[in-house]
């Protein structure tokens, strides 16, 4: 999925840096005494800035505050790292009470106005009226006035109508070095392998399987095996939240570089779980050696014994993989580790968390994009289907929400500053609006775009800016410059001549 609408705040990018930072100390815990000399070496080396891009380096103290921030947070270490929004954040400081409601109620009086028009004889009546304070400037102006829903609206004409986003130097750079996590939770491997076999479907069809294997690093347990028909977004999606559901939660995760891994859902999954992604370098599969070694393992062991099955279907895949890895692969000696893997996973000591419920995986995998509200009829496109936004929220131009491509069943409307679930969304019934029963708008203040100024607005008298330019007209001491053009008699000149020489014997 591409990336181009994908909501990426400042508070999320500061998550991820700090998260970077401590989750070595949360996956692989220093011993005994050892906790300051590890966050020392932290603070001694350099990190790129979120919001600039330029290296930095941070202090002893900020390091180890983060820490305890996400040890004592298992549960969501990711959410308590995020920056907390400002307790002053949308108010205006820089407008009065008294100068809010004049702004409002000229407004009011002209809904029409653009915001430049509102802002200038704002600074008009405060040049007036010393009282009101200094104006604030027209960025000051505008952004009140769309925080307020305070919206140009369209002057009403007599012909309208109601109904308008390098793997080659590094393997010559750096040496190569086998590794192993030091703690059972710590690490997960992930990857698809396709299968040497096709299976048979339903319709008589052949199709190519492929494997999604999940490996725990530490203890080479098999967190969960599953035979697919693609490598989709929602497959791994499918495979991971049952690993997760089946050992717990991880701290880290690393894979390749597919599509399916590069998700916006999968990668924003990761971050709400409180899991870091790791993604191999490009055209480095020895990073994920483990993972190659157990398909050698499922070739040449579970298919070999499959050899002899010529009607392969996808259902006698998977249940002859999930009793071969549990009865055989988790309960076989390993060689690097000299003991079964499922002894390992029970015995070592373990890092992991306890898994969430189904609903809030399901709610975790999902992608956060913007969209446009059309200001028409009030909805938004996905998939090119129209979901329908509560009325209340018709004053936003664009939307923040979080769906996952493969399911639209549950969508939800997201707060654009926090990211936290405002209200479900649910797709355009045409069929029941054209019933053509509709709800009475409540007068809250919000007013869409698109709705029409009053043709006949409250009598307000001449606007401010323009009286003061008309008074500072007049104190010049000039004449209008212009003609008045009244009625004379048929034998006199109509041409203005005569009005001309009047004038003329005035001034002299």
């Amino acid at each position: 999925m591409s990336d181009e609408r994908q909501v990426d705040r400042t508070p999320d990018r500061w998550a991820r840096l700090r998260f970077a930072i401590v989750g070595i100390l949360l996956s692989a815990p220093p011993g005994r005494g050892d906790l300051r000399e590890a966050i020392e070496q932290l603070a001694h080396k350099k990190w790129t800035h979120p919001t600039t891009g330029k290296s930095t380096i941070f202090a002893f103290s900020t390091i180890e505050r983060w820490y305890y921030q996400a040890k004592n947070t298992p549960r969501d270490p990711f959410g308590k790292l995020k920056r907390q929004v400002r307790k002053d954040a949308g108010r205006h400081r820089s407008m009065g009470l008294e100068l809010i409601q004049v702004l409002e109620a000229q407004y009011r009086d002209h809904p029409s106005w653009s915001y430049q028009l509102h802002a200038d004889n704002l600074g008009s009546r405060t040049r007036t009226n010393t009282n009101l304070g200094r104006c604030p400037s027209y960025e000051t102006i505008r952004r009140f006035m769309r925080g307020r829903a305070l919206i140009k609206k369209k002057r009403l004409k007599a012909r309208h109508t109601e109904g308008m986003a390098r793997a080659v130097a590094k393997l010559e750079q750096r040496e190569i070095r086998s590794y192993e996590a030091a703690y059972v939770m710590s690490l997960w491997h992930l990857d698809f392998h396709e299968g040497s076999r096709k299976v048979i479907l339903e319709d008589g069809s052949w199709k190519r399987a492929y494997l999604l294997g999940i490996l725990d690093d530490c203890s080479r347990v098999a967190c969960h095996v599953q035979w697919y028909l693609d490598e989709s977004a929602e497959t791994l999606v499918h495979g991971y939240s049952q690993a997760v559901q089946k050992r717990g939660l991880p701290y880290s995760t690393m894979s390749d570089n597919g599509s399916a891994m590069r998700s916006g859902e999968f990668k924003r999954g990761l971050e709400i779980l409180g899991i870091q992604h790791d993604p191999t370098l490009p055209y480095s599969p020895y990073q994920n050696a483990k993972q190659e070694v157990f398909w050698a393992q499922v070739e040449g062991r579970l298919m070999a014994m499959l050899e002899g099955v010529e009607e392969l279907t996808l259902e006698l895949l998977n249940n002859a993989t999930q009793a071969w890895v549990e009865m055989e692969y988790n309960r076989s000696v390993h060689s690097e580790i000299g003991m079964t893997p499922l002894e390992r996973f029970l015995e070592h000591r373990s890092v992991g968390r306890p898994s969430p419920s189904s609903g809030d995986l399901r709610r975790a995998f999902r992608v956060e994009e913007t969209r446009c509200q059309r200001r028409s009829d009030g909805t938004l496109s996905l998939k090119a289907k129209r979901f329908e936004i509560p009325s209340r929220f018709r004053h936003l131009k664009q939307v923040t929400v979080c769906y996952a491509s493969w399911d639209l069943r549950s969508v939800d409307l997201l707060d654009s500053m926090t990211g936290q679930i405002v209200c479900p969304i649910y797709p355009q019934d045409k069929t029941a609006n054209a019933e053509g029963i509709r709800r009475q708008l409540q007068d809250s203040g919000f007013h869409p775009e698109g709705a029409l100024a009053q043709r006949n607005p409250k009598s307000s008298g001449i606007a401010p800016l323009l009286d003061e330019q008309m008074r500072e007209y007049s104190a010049g001491g000039v004449l209008p410059a212009y003609l008045s053009k009244t009625a004379r008699n048929d034998d006199k000149d109509e041409t203005g001549i005569d009005q001309i020489n009047e004038i003329d014997e005035e001034v002299s």
